[in-house]
């Protein structure tokens, strides 16, 4: 049996060392932002980067509850998510089939403008977006929340470059069995595209979830507020006075949690999908 290279071990030890140095770096904000959820105010603001509450408190969950809109706006989110993480699981797989298997004039051109769209910063967008929600009459409702972003253009790249994966042989059996392009997307390449299906899913909820850029320009009324324009309410300082530090906290832990379950839920998913739908087999 060979020997361990003492030069080996040490430079293995060394990216471990890195590694984790780098993942508590990461981590350390997340500590403290549920050990000061869990702190009094005095506490808070004097300790902020404690990552030990002194003493354990849940005032600051109370408040949360009682003194704020929360359990409206995490109704609001939920809708707005599940909605838009749907519209985009189907909108975004129908047309990355048509591009990738589908041939008709301007193809090369409407592909190239999605990579481009991807490259437009969002903040550009604003005005426009506002002036075309406001004219179509849609402004301050559900619907400018949900419609212009239940696509994108991103779900519609993965989408096609995980088809192009796919054998064009298993939808030419489809077509001599007699069915027509959406059946054979829908009964025989959609099936074989769970898992990057499921990188969509998971993008798109969480994308949507923590959408705060778009709410500014949609809505303005406080019924319609999703969890991100309610934070950030909270954060410009609408309940008065104070730093408020364990309310504030405790309400971004909150809007964390399911996005972070179902992260880990899925994550080997997230990761095989991506693998997959990045490379053409």
């Amino acid at each position: 049996m060979a020997r361990n290279n003492p030069r080996s071990l040490a430079s293995t030890f060394a990216g471990y060392f890195v590694l984790v140095f780098f993942a508590l770096v990461f981590l350390y904000p997340f500590v403290i932002q549920i050990a000061t959820s869990f702190k009094t105010e005095p506490n808070a603001a004097a300790n902020p980067l404690s990552p030990i509450p002194d003493p354990v408190s849940l005032g600051g969950y109370e408040r949360v509850f009682l003194g704020t809109d929360l359990p409206l706006w995490l109704a609001n989110s939920l809708l707005v998510a599940v909605i838009i993480t749907a519209g985009r699981v189907l909108l975004d797989s129908m047309a990355g089939y048509a591009l990738a298997r589908l041939r008709f004039a301007g193809r090369r051109a409407l592909f190239a403008t999605i990579v481009a769209i991807i490259a437009v910063p969002g903040v550009v967008l604003f005005i426009p977006k506002f002036l075309v929600l406001n004219q179509l009459g849609i402004y301050d409702s559900y619907t400018a929340l949900i419609l212009p972003i239940i696509a994108d253009a991103a779900g519609v790249f993965i989408m096609k470059q995980f088809f192009e994966s796919v054998p064009v042989s298993v939808e030419e059996a489809a077509r001599i069995d007699g069915a027509g392009v959406f059946r054979t997307y829908w009964s025989v390449v959609l099936p074989m595209a769970r898992p990057a299906l499921l990188t969509l899913t998971i993008i798109s909820f969480q994308s949507s979830w923590n959408e705060f850029a778009h709410t500014l320009v949609a809505v303005q009324d406080p019924a319609l507020f999703t969890l991100p324009r309610g934070l950030a309410d909270l954060v410009s300082g609408s309940l008065g006075k104070g730093t408020q530090y364990p309310l504030k906290l405790g309400a971004a832990v909150l809007a964390t949690i399911p996005v972070a379950i179902m992260f880990v839920v899925f994550q080997r998913y997230f990761v095989r999908g991506a693998n997959e739908g990045s490379e053409k087999g």
